[in-house]
């Protein structure tokens, strides 16, 4: 059961922004979500956070210029999410354009299922096997907890420069240095940048040391915002916060995808999604792009994902882009029986009354437990470790997890908790507030969960527990229609920046089942007595995953899209909550 509520703001600042030429409807919803003024509504990138703020960025610039006049042989190290693939393609690409030869740089991308997350001493290994040998690696969304593998690298004659977002440990590793925005005494305003973001800001600092060397004038230098499309991508498919900094990369990366200023690669994503660039917005990445992208690193290797993005070739690119949608369909039928079986356990241990979700089963996939903790933790509104069989390097029983939390609680600060109150517990962890991960060993899970269940009972609260359903309140008749949805998709929504749920009382005219498993629905909202009829449209809806029916009147959350059926243009609801206690 849900708590409904309407999400608060200020009608002064409403005012404001509808004074400085927003639509009203845009108006009140930026104003709910803190914006108090129409200068805070530039997403131009003149407006973006200095290079020079974030910490070390412009001695990383420095590091590079030199090791690229010098001709050091570069590896970037790359995480294997969207992420992670993103960020390791703007560097290879950057690289490029900044004057590193083809032959002086390289990528390698770890093997999620026999290494792990971050740079171990095992990728180390594989590094210093490349021909010919790195001498500098850059890692791209990791490194900020791999003291061992830093460490081994020094040994190896290899200088490591880490580039990442997530938080760190309580010592930093010893590397040449480290750029992430959450280390401390970094005074860079946006703490949400995701990894992709970071090497973006690195390469912008190299791109302005480079000119200060005169290697390019204003008018020469490349233009590495051509790079934005995949800034855009990683930032979203990584559920970055979107603060102003992250909107800006987000916008400016969706316009030039609209312009079809992206590598081919991302192109053919768009393409065997059945997605339309030239009207890309933050659901499209979110939803359909990044999916396909991780399904490389979930069920294959990202490897095959970051060759996409570093494609020139419209036709090498259609032909992996079919591929990776092709593992995306295999990693949909894994996740579904994964999630079937976890909700089979689930049906006999009354989830409602723990306060939070650990699950492993021998046959569960590593590369999926992220996303069925997801599923989990957002139909039970619970925080959920998912766990799935690994082996060490000697071949004993380890388990690989991955969590998803709820507002309120910290899921890495909890882990932490747990690892300082049964030291050894934990083999490693990372991550950040929402989602983590962790390595146990096998026979250590039952006592994992003890713990990990304590820790949630004592840090989360019935309120924090208490599903909540905030939205931007009720659409009058003539607000449904074809340009207010036009107008609402094309804005930049997300994770900080929720995109607009509305609520409603509606009639259900007709209901119907789609694919056994979406409600389909002709809905008319409930007009006020003295409304004339022809002022009340019949609106299409869909309420995914769903198949019980509704009563005849309802109250219900949604959002409004638009789209092109056959040319047609027409609106539809995406039905997100049903208040049963109206």
């Amino acid at each position: 059961m849900s708590i409904f509520s309407e999400r608060v703001y200020s009608t002064e600042a409403a005012q404001a922004l509808e004074s400085g030429g927003l639509h009203p409807l845009l108006a009140k919803l930026y104003a709910a979500r803190g914006v108090e003024s129409a200068k805070e509504l530039g997403l131009e990138l003149k407006y973006l956070l200095p290079p020079s703020t974030l910490k070390h960025c412009e001695y990383a610039a420095q590091i590079l210029a030199d090791a690229i006049r010098d001709q050091r042989q570069l590896l970037i190290v790359a995480d294997y999410d969207c992420d992670g693939a993103t960020a390791c393609a703007v560097g290879m690409r950057g690289l490029h354009m900044l004057g590193a030869s083809a032959k002086q740089i390289g990528f390698l991308v770890p093997n999620r299922f026999t290494m792990g997350y971050g740079l171990t001493p095992e990728v180390i290994d594989l590094a210093k096997a490349q021909t010919p040998k790195p001498s500098l690696l850059i890692t791209v969304d990791n490194g900020i907890a791999s003291h061992a593998g830093i460490d081994y690298a020094k040994e190896q004659g290899m200088d490591v420069l880490v580039t990442d977002h997530h938080l760190p440990t309580e010592q930093l590793p010893n590397a040449l240095t480290i750029v992430n925005p959450n280390q401390p005494q970094c005074d860079f305003q946006s703490k949400a940048l995701a990894g992709v973001g970071v090497m973006f800001y690195v390469l912008i600092a190299l791109r302005a040391e480079l000119r200060q060397r005169g290697v390019f004038s204003i008018e020469s230098q490349p233009k590495l915002e051509q790079l934005l499309s995949l800034v855009a991508l990683g930032t979203i498919a990584d559920i970055a916060q979107l603060d102003r900094n992250n909107r800006i990369l987000v916008a400016q990366g969706l316009k030039r995808i609209r312009e079809s200023i992206a590598p081919p690669g991302l192109l053919a994503l768009f393409e065997v999604a059945s997605r339309n660039p030239k009207t890309a917005n933050p659901f499209d990445l979110g939803f359909a792009i990044g999916p396909r992208l991780n399904a490389a690193g979930r069920l294959a290797d990202m490897s095959l994902g970051i060759q996409l993005l570093l494609s020139e070739d419209p036709t090498i690119a259609l032909e992996i882009a079919q591929e990776l949608d092709r593992i995306n369909r295999e990693r949909r039928v894994i996740e579904s029986g994964m999630q079937e079986s976890a909700l089979a356990h689930l049906a006999h241990v009354q989830p409602d009354e723990k306060p939070a979700l650990c699950l492993w089963n021998p046959n569960w996939h590593q590369g999926v437990v992220g996303i069925v903790a997801s599923r989990l933790k957002e139909r039970f509104n619970r925080p959920a470790i998912i766990f799935a069989p690994a082996e060490d390097a000697d071949g004993d029983p380890l388990l690989r997890g991955s969590g998803r939390s709820i507002q309120g609680f910290h899921l890495r600060d909890a882990l932490d908790l747990v690892s300082k109150r049964k030291p050894g517990l934990i083999q490693k962890f990372g991550g950040h507030a929402m989602a983590a991960g962790l390595t146990i060993r096998q026979s250590d899970f039952a006592i994992f969960e003890e713990y990990f269940l304590q820790i949630s009972n004592e840090l989360l609260s019935d309120d924090v527990l208490q599903r909540r359903c905030v939205h931007d309140g009720s659409l009058s008749p003539d607000q449904f229609s074809v340009e207010i949805g036009d107008m609402l998709m094309q804005e930049i929504w997300g994770h900080g920046f929720p995109e607009p749920l509305f609520y409603g009382e509606f009639d259900v005219l007709q209901q119907s089942l789609m694919k056994d498993k979406h409600l389909r629905l002709q809905l008319k909202p409930a007009a006020a007595q003295d409304s004339p009829a022809k002022q009340v449209p019949v609106i299409q809806g869909v309420w995914f995953n769903r198949t019980q029916t509704l009563p005849q009147r309802v109250h219900l959350a949604y959002r409004l899209v638009s789209d092109r059926f056959h040319a047609e243009a027409r609106i539809q609801l995406i039905v997100e909550a049903l208040n049963d206690q109206s």
